[in-house]
C-alpha cells in the first residue's frame, strides 16, 4: 500500500464529513447530462403571447426621415409642374408659329394683288417705306476720324463683317450718313432675317455670349415681353414691333463670313460700283454670299 492511500485512509477514518463536502462540490460543479432532443429557442419565443418588441428610433433619425419624405415629394411636384409648363410652351410657340407664317404668306399675296391692280391700270406700285435695315461693317479703323469710330462703336460694329439690325428712323439715318464710307447697309427680307437669327443667332444672357440653341434661352431673356422662341424674335425683328428695342440688343452683333466672290471697291460707293452705302433691296443678296 503506498503512502498516498495511507494518508487518503486516514484522512477519511479522522473527518468523513469532509470528503461529503469535497464530492458535493464536485457535482455542483459539473453542468448537468446534456439532452441530445433539447434545441435552444429564439429570442422572440421567450416573449410571452400578445407582447410586441419596441424598437426605438433616434429622434434625429426620424427628422431626418421626414426631410428627406418631404424633398422628395416637393421634387416630384416641381417635375411635374415643370413638364406640364413645357408641354403649354410648345403648344403656344405651336400655335403662335402657325399664325406668323400665315400672316406672312397673306402679306405676300397682298403685295401680288396690289402690284397686279396697278399694272392693270396702266400704273405703277409703290412698296411702303421700309422700317428695317441690315448694316454690315466692310472697312477697318485706319484713316477713320474720332467721330466716325465713336459712331460704329455706338452701332456695336466694332470688327469687319460685323452685321447688326437697326429701327429706320431719323438719328439712325443721320448716323449711317455719316460713316457710310465704312459701311454697307439695306433692307433685309424676312429669309435674310430668319437665315442670319437661325444660323448666326447668338444672345446676350448674363452679359455673355450665348449660342441660340434652345427657346428656353430666349424666354429666359425676353419672355416678360412675350417673346419665348426663335419665331416670336423673328416676328418681332421683321415687323420691327414695340419691343424692337429689347430684341435688338439681345442679339449679339453677328459675325459673318467674308463675302464669297469679294468684294468689288469697298472705296467707293455703291451707285459708282462699289460697295460701301446704301444699297437697298440688294443686301440680301449679299447676306446670302456672307452668311
Amino acid at each position: 500500500m503506498s503512502k498516498w492511500k495511507r494518508a487518503y485512509d486516514s484522512t477519511v477514518a479522522s473527518s468523513p464529513s469532509t470528503v461529503r463536502i469535497i464530492v458535493e462540490a464536485k457535482h455542483e460543479s459539473e453542468p448537468p447530462p446534456r439532452n441530445p432532443s433539447y434545441q435552444a429557442k429564439p429570442l422572440h419565443s421567450w416573449v410571452q403571447m400578445g407582447e410586441e418588441v419596441k424598437t426605438i428610433v433616434p429622434e434625429s433619425v426620424l427628422k431626418k426621415r421626414k426631410r428627406e419624405e418631404e424633398w422628395a415629394l416637393a421634387k416630384k411636384q416641381e417635375l411635374e409642374a415643370a413638364k406640364k409648363k413645357r408641354a403649354e410652351s410648345r403648344k403656344l410657340i405651336f400655335n403662335r408659329a402657325k399664325q406668323y407664317a400665315k400672316e406672312y404668306d397673306q402679306q405676300e399675296k397682298e403685295l401680288i394683288r396690289l402690284k397686279r391692280e396697278a399694272k392693270l391700270k396702266g400704273g405703277f406700285y409703290v412698296d411702303p417705306e421700309a422700317k428695317l435695315l441690315f448694316i454690315i461693317r466692310i472697312r477697318g479703323i485706319n484713316a477713320m476720324d474720332p467721330k466716325s469710330r465713336k459712331i460704329l462703336q455706338l452701332l456695336r460694329l466694332r470688327q469687319i463683317f460685323n452685321g447688326v439690325f437697326l429701327k429706320v428712323n431719323k438719328a439712325t439715318m443721320n448716323m449711317l450718313h455719316r460713316v457710310e464710307p465704312y459701311v454697307t447697309y439695306g433692307y433685309p427680307n424676312l429669309k435674310s432675317v430668319r437665315e442670319l437669327i437661325y444660323k448666326r443667332g447668338y444672345g446676350k444672357l448674363h452679359k455673355q455670349r450665348t449660342a441660340l440653341t434652345d427657346n428656353s434661352i430666349i424666354e429666359q431673356a425676353l419672355g416678360k415681353y412675350g417673346i419665348i422662341s426663335t419665331e416670336d424674335l423673328i416676328h418681332e425683328i421683321i415687323t420691327v414691333g414695340p419691343h424692337f428695342k429689347e430684341a435688338n440688343n439681345f442679339l449679339w452683333p453677328f459675325k459673318l463670313k467674308a463675302p464669297l466672290g469679294g468684294l468689288k471697291k469697298k472705296r467707293n460707293h455703291y451707285v459708282e460700283g462699289g460697295d460701301a452705302g446704301n444699297r437697298e433691296n440688294y443686301i440680301n443678296e449679299l447676306i446670302r454670299r456672307m452668311n
